[in-house]
């Protein structure tokens, strides 16, 4: 039996306030006694054929909740939606059904009882403060700010010498700028229990935590978050809740408050009334302010120890990178070779969850977002994710909690992937990143995984096109397999005409894990152009892995 939810609030008062402001009445002026905001209302906008007419719908302040198939769904306030009709698209209300509470008493900043599943903030401490006990070897946590009303706002530290600042590549998770976003502290959570629960029993997650130091900020937003469901209903609540000086109107739009490109180029709003109002200046917003702050204090001797970076939201399924501001794929901040590499990133994440990877600014043009800064500003690799689910109008934000489970770990094998590329990124093209320049020629690869389980035999493959004439002397074969014993495995290349060449043999002492490294063939009596495999046997029981990439390169 389908259970019953309780439906997001907002929908339904905001159809009364938009007729009320149409008529000149200051609606949804949020006072010490309100509980729910009635200042913006769900629409459904339909006639979207071109990028340009999603920034120009985005360039009237409405906060974008999806857009696809010729459709959007925005929060918006009705002098916002009038604007929006005056461009010539149609503009409906979605309000959703309302459902009265039937499932037990409802308590303030507390989930509906149906979403119980979900962690409010002090179940989310209470969850890190035990995996602190749990685990004190792996995990620390430290508070790096207060939010404006005085919530603390933590990072977590994961790393096998917790307490050491060790020369290691540096990751950072944030998480939940936006209110109604819980979905996104869920993941935070979820992230926790993998990197420590199962460091003693995962060989990968131990040789990731062995490697890096990943920092994951929760909750960015816990003032927003615990005002959505202070009633029982799900407000519908998107900023913070930082008073705005000379209007009655609340909070700021963490994600247009950063200091890149700031207010620039239609992608936020100056109206304190907007769902998207930017604030009065960049990281006028303390909790920006304080993960500004902290990734800034994690540039040691003018060297930036946060090498990549990824920022939950939710929704649309989605894998975002900069430049958010500008329609071009190449800026002043991002070359081409750069923007290849953000590009295949992205795609490669995407190819095990089935999102769409996209550049930033191929959805709307924003501005003052935080990956825009995170690259801009400091180098770091950035990406956006827009969790589950892929469409919907205001309700999509609230997913029900049976969704928790199946939508965080079918981002885990992404934010792996990303951790274990967050030494050089680069990589992930055939790049350097100790100064060296990268090996020169054309490659051919598979990003694909391949599954090795015990005593099987599994091929990659490779199609080479486009050349003439004969495969090189020197041929650059690149092999990335991630395997919990490599001793297991026997390696070969094979040639278009079946022809084989030896990498790797099996081995009783080679007791390492994984397979990463470039072997050079010579390859020259095989035609160029054609099918080249990776043939990948596992000789023994026991230990399994997958092949995570193949390469050639030819000069």
């Amino acid at each position: 039996m389908k259970r019953k939810r309780l439906s997001v609030a907002v929908g339904a008062v905001a159809a009364l306030a938009t007729m009320l402001s149409l008529n000149g009445m200051a609606v949804g002026a949020p006072t010490a006694s309100d509980t729910v905001d009635r200042s913006t209302a769900e629409y459904v906008i339909s006639g979207i054929k071109t990028l340009a007419n999603r920034s120009a719908v985005a360039e009237t302040g409405a906060a974008v909740n999806y857009a696809e198939h010729g459709m959007m769904s925005v929060t918006a306030t009705a002098a916002e939606a009038a604007k929006i009709r005056s461009l010539g698209f149609t503009v409906e209300l979605d309000v959703p059904p309302q459902t009265a509470a039937t499932e037990g008493e409802v308590n303030p900043q507390d989930f509906p009882p149906a979403d119980s599943g979900f962690h409010n903030f002090a179940e989310m401490t209470a969850e890190l403060n035990q995996a602190v006990t749990d685990h004190p070897g792996l995990i620390s946590k430290q508070v790096i700010g207060r939010s404006y009303q005085n919530r603390e706002i933590v990072a977590i530290k994961i790393s096998d010498n917790v307490g050491v600042d060790e020369n290691e590549p540096e990751v950072l998770f944030t998480h939940h700028q936006h209110a109604r976003e819980h979905l996104t502290v869920e993941m935070a959570l979820y992230l926790v229990r993998v990197l420590t629960d199962e460091y003693a029993t995962t060989q990968r997650i131990k040789n990731i935590v062995d490697s890096r130091e990943i920092w994951i900020v929760p909750d960015m937003n816990p003032d927003g978050g615990e005002y959505d469901i202070s009633t029982g209903s799900y407000a519908g609540w998107r900023k913070n809740r930082q008073p705005n000086s000379g209007s009655s109107y609340i909070g700021t739009d963490m994600n247009r408050n950063w200091a890149y490109k700031w207010g620039c180029c239609g992608g936020s709003s100056g109206s304190t009334s907007s769902d998207t109002y930017r604030g009065p200046s960049a990281e006028s917003s303390p909790e920006v302010k304080v993960v500004a702050d902290f990734t800034r204090s994690r540039r040691i001797n003018n060297v930036q120890q946060i090498k990549t970076h990824i920022d939950f939201h939710t929704f649309s399924e989605l894998i975002l990178w900069p430049m958010g501001y500008t329609y071009s794929n190449t800026s002043p901040e991002l070359n081409a070779a750069d923007e290849a590499v953000f590009r295949l990133l992205g795609q490669r994440m995407a190819s095990t969850n089935g999102y769409t990877p996209e550049q930033a600014s191929d959805l709307y043009i924003t501005d003052g977002t935080i990956d825009d800064w995170m690259w801009a500003s400091q180098g770091i690799w950035s990406y956006t994710y827009e969790m589950y689910p892929s469409s919907g109008g205001l309700s999509g934000f609230y997913p029900p909690d049976e969704q928790i489970g199946p939508q965080t770990t079918r981002i885990r094998e992404a934010v792996l992937t990303f951790i274990e590329y967050s030494d050089c990124v680069r990589r992930i093209n055939g790049g350097t990143c100790d100064g060296t320049p990268p090996p020169p020629g054309q490659v051919f690869e598979n990003l694909n995984n391949v599954n090795i389980a015990d005593n099987t035999t599994v091929f990659s493959n490779v199609v080479v096109s486009g050349l003439t004439g004969n495969a090189p002397t020197n041929l650059a074969v690149g092999v990335d397999i991630k395997h919990t014993y490599r001793g297991d495995l026997v390696i070969d290349l094979v040639a278009p005409d079946g022809s084989l060449y030896r990498l790797k043999n099996s081995s009783g002492s080679d007791s390492a894990d994984n397979v990463i490294a470039t072997y050079t063939v010579n390859a020259s009596t095989e035609v160029a152009n054609g099918t080249w495999q990776l043939r990948v046997q596992d000789v023994y029981s026991g230990d399994t892995g997958y092949i995570d990439a193949f390469r050639l390169t030819f000069p």
